[in-house]
C-alpha cells in the first residue's frame, strides 16, 4: 500500500476477484486494478478511484464517497482491497 505525503490518500494494487467491482461509470471492472482511497475534505468520508493497472482512465467506486470507520482510512482502505479481492461487484460501502 503507497500513501500520499499527507497520508490522506492510499494507492494500492489488486486483482479484482470472481464478479469485479462496480463502477458508477463502466459498470463492473476485472482483473488487475489500482485502487485510489482519498479523504474528503470533511475528514469523514473516502473517495474511491479504481482504473485498469496502467490505464489512463479512472473511474468511481459506485458507493463512493464513503463513511470511513472509527479505523481510519488506512484501515477503510485496506477492508476495501479485501472486499475487491473476493469480488461480487465489489463497492466503495
Amino acid at each position: 500500500m503507497n500513501t500520499g505525503p499527507d497520508t490522506g490518500s492510499y494507492t494500492s494494487s489488486v486483482t479484482a476477484g470472481p464478479g469485479g467491482a462496480m463502477t458508477d461509470e463502466v459498470g463492473v471492472v476485472t482483473g488487475d486494478l489500482t485502487v485510489r482511497t482519498t479523504l474528503t475534505d470533511d475528514g469523514h468520508r473516502a473517495c474511491v478511484a479504481v482504473q485498469y493497472t496502467g490505464a489512463d482512465e479512472w473511474y468511481t467506486l459506485t458507493g463512493s464517497p464513503a463513511p470511513i470507520p472509527d479505523g481510519g482510512l488506512a484501515a477503510y482502505h485496506r477492508d476495501l482491497l479485501g472486499r475487491i479481492r473476493r469480488g461480487q461487484g465489489a463497492t466503495a460501502t
